[in-house]
């Protein structure tokens, strides 16, 4: 059976696309300068960008991005001979994830929605789901879609990335899913955007993590874990089977398979040496390892061919994301990119294959927050848009280092109000989530909301934070102990430098900062005058009850991910009563606000809920704001909005910055 149109999530526009033309043609005018700071409504951070994931097709023809106007969001598919716009999707309240280009006339997109599937029981998931959209005929097509060749239970939805491989001519998706039997497990699908059709290629087991296909359209090379063992294999195609090559063992970082390496007889593995992450090329002809590949820095991402899938570069990121290309030409060309723009933040975005025209974002005082494209054929650079339509020129981030009670050193990022002396200024502290992540100086539309209402916001990269591997492990057993006084240890360096008044200091965060608020005013109560907690933990034994029971015995290493972290040996282990908020609720004296999604997959909405109960049981002065069908992510523009509404006005009653 061939798929249908996807109904309901994304739909070709009619009426309302004269609109998004007139606004397109508008934004590619050129880039022009920008103004120095002005205060900027609360909404225009709210919201969602205006322009978002702007993507160039591989042969460099078309355009693609969403943009966003009020409550309106739409694909805009635009063609590069002559700036117009060609078609347009309306997206709806779908929550778009990602758009890349299959080829010159297939658009992929991305989408997921908080369900259960249907036929299934149980709780809900966050699941993924891949629309194609023919802009030449204006089609959309789900898939993977009812397999033609072989009758399996489908789950509509995606478990990895898809791989593109044009075969004989034809443009072929090698999509990774799940089928279903006892439980459900991964499977590849072989799927044709022009005939709508899928075909399955291969069913996983419960040990698969995952395959790559190569330019003829054959399984390569595979991937697997197996939990009860805690042992990784990497198998490689010989003759008509897959035969392993390497293995070993590993209780949570396993070695990972990023991809084909610059060659296709090469694959690109991730895999700690020494401690530190490295990246490896594995030989397809025998299995075996080389040295390490960064040759300037370690890199984090690969970069990719669009059309060849091999890998090109890499990016590291320290204060802002770097690049690397491997070819002499690309690197020649992305320097001069970098040196038409100076004294500002460029990051890559996408390109053609042939690296003629490359997407950038921008970030700075000249040309503000905003796309651009540059076309090499042209020489000229092309302006595609603000980031967020009312945001001419971002606040400035500074990065500092100050030293913690034990001397670690830990770096931060400080953004200050406009217009205002750096001087006794009313603090917020927005610790980021993870914890295994971390802040860069890019625009954060979060700190730079709360800086804009007058507030300084620091945002510190405790320990834990994915800096460095032994940055990182020092994180490991400092869950609400020496990771959260990393915080207030940043407090004492502003107070002590004059930027901070001591009486006038809030923490806010979300995910993982949203545990640290709660923790600043139960474990830590003397430095902040109230707190505002986003999907955070309250009770880590109940946490971790929970996650056992969504991820089930077949995948413990989330588990042990906590326990490391935390420090204990599970959800039994006494020692997770000192570092649970709920636990410590006499010591808050101070007003808590409470925000948490409904559809929260990640952190369940009753680790909020339980608080707040807890927290008024003993009368404290504690808040909870629920926010409807809205995701750990903040995914929908309304909900996101009011967030931060709801978060400023708490601070301006609690912690006012005039």
């Amino acid at each position: 059976m061939k798929n249908n149109a996807h109904a309901g999530l994304v739909r070709p526009a009619s009426g309302p696309f004269a609109v998004f033309l007139s606004l397109t043609l508008a934004a590619l005018a050129g880039l022009g300068a920008s103004a120095s700071h002005a205060g900027v409504p609360l909404e225009v951070y709210g919201h969602l960008p205006s322009i978002e994931d702007v993507a160039v097709s591989p042969g460099g023809s078309r355009l693609a991005f969403v943009r966003t106007d009020g409550d309106a969001r739409m694909v805009v598919v635009v063609s590069m001979a002559d700036r117009k716009a060609i078609a347009g999707l309306r997206i709806g309240t779908a929550k778009l994830r990602d758009i890349k280009w299959a080829d010159e006339d297939n658009l992929m997109l991305t989408t997921s929605m908080t369900t259960v599937p249907r036929g299934f029981i149980g709780s809900e998931h966050e699941w993924s789901m891949l629309q194609v959209y023919n802009v030449p005929h204006k089609r959309s097509l789900q898939f993977p879609g009812e397999t033609l060749d072989e009758k399996v239970d489908i789950l509509n939805a995606l478990s990895g990335e898809v791989m593109v491989r044009q075969v004989r001519g034809r443009t072929l998706l090698f999509v990774p899913g799940m089928y279903v039997e006892d439980v459900n497990l991964p499977a590849l699908f072989r799927c044709d955007p022009t005939s709508g059709t899928t075909h399955l290629m291969r069913r996983g087991t419960r040990t698969t993590e995952g395959w790559l296909v190569d330019d003829s359209g054959d399984v390569i090379a595979e991937e697997d874990y197996d939990e009860g063992e805690q042992r990784w294999a990497v198998k490689i195609r010989r003759g008509h089977g897959l035969e392993e090559v390497a293995s070993g063992h590993a209780a949570i970082e396993a070695p990972e398979l990023l991809g084909f390496g610059p060659t296709a007889d090469t694959l690109l593995m991730q895999m700690l040496d020494k401690g530190d992450p490295v990246w490896r090329l594995m030989s397809m002809k025998d299995g075996s390892l080389g040295t390490s590949l960064a040759e300037r820095a370690v890199l984090e991402e690969p970069i990719e061919d669009p059309l060849t899938h091999l890998l090109i570069g890499g990016t590291h990121v320290e204060d802002v994301p770097e690049y690397l290309f491997f070819d002499s030409s690309k690197e020649a060309r992305w320097e001069s990119i970098v040196g038409m723009f100076p004294g500002e933040r460029v990051q890559y975005v996408s390109s053609s294959a042939d690296f003629s025209k490359v997407v950038v974002l921008l970030e700075g005082v000249r040309h503000g927050y905003r796309y651009a494209l540059v076309d090499f054929d042209t020489q000229k650079a092309v302006g595609i848009g603000e980031v967020y339509r009312g945001i001419t020129v971002p606040l400035e981030v500074q990065r500092l280092t100050y030293g913690a009670a034990d001397g670690m050193k830990i770096p931060a990022y400080l953004t200050l109000p406009a217009r205002r002396p750096a001087k006794n200024l009313p603090l917020i502290v927005l610790p980021h989530g993870g914890p295994a992540a971390r802040d860069t100086a890019e625009f954060d539309w979060w700190s730079q909301a709360l800086a804009d209402q007058g507030y300084a916001v620091l945002r510190p990269n405790y320990r834990g934070s994915t800096l460095t591997r032994d940055f990182l492990e020092a994180g490991f057993g400092q869950w609400g102990r020496k990771m959260q006084t990393d915080l207030s240890d940043g407090v004492r360096y502003l107070v002590k430098s004059g930027i901070a008044d001591p009486a006038r200091v809030c923490i806010v965060g979300a995910s993982y900062g949203g545990y640290a608020a709660l923790a600043g005013v139960t474990l830590d109560p003397t430095v902040y005058r109230c707190a505002v907690s986003v999907a955070g933990i309250s009770d880590l034994s109940r946490m971790l009850k929970w996650e056992d029971e969504e991820r089930g015995q077949g995948d413990r290493r989330a588990l042990r991910y906590w326990d490391r972290f935390w420090g204990v040996s599970g959800a039994n282990d006494p020692a997770l009563d000192a570092i649970s908020p709920i636990r410590h609720i006499d010591a808050v004296h101070v007003p808590v606000l409470l925000i948490h999604g409904r559809d929260d997959t990640v952190v369940p909405f009753e680790q909020s809920q339980i608080m707040f109960d807890a927290l008024r049981h003993a009368a404290k002065d504690v808040q909870l704001v629920t926010l409807k069908h809205e995701d750990h992510w903040l995914s929908h523009g309304e909900t996101r909005l009011q967030m931060l509404q709801e978060t400023v006005a708490f601070l301006r009653a609690h912690n006012p910055p005039d």
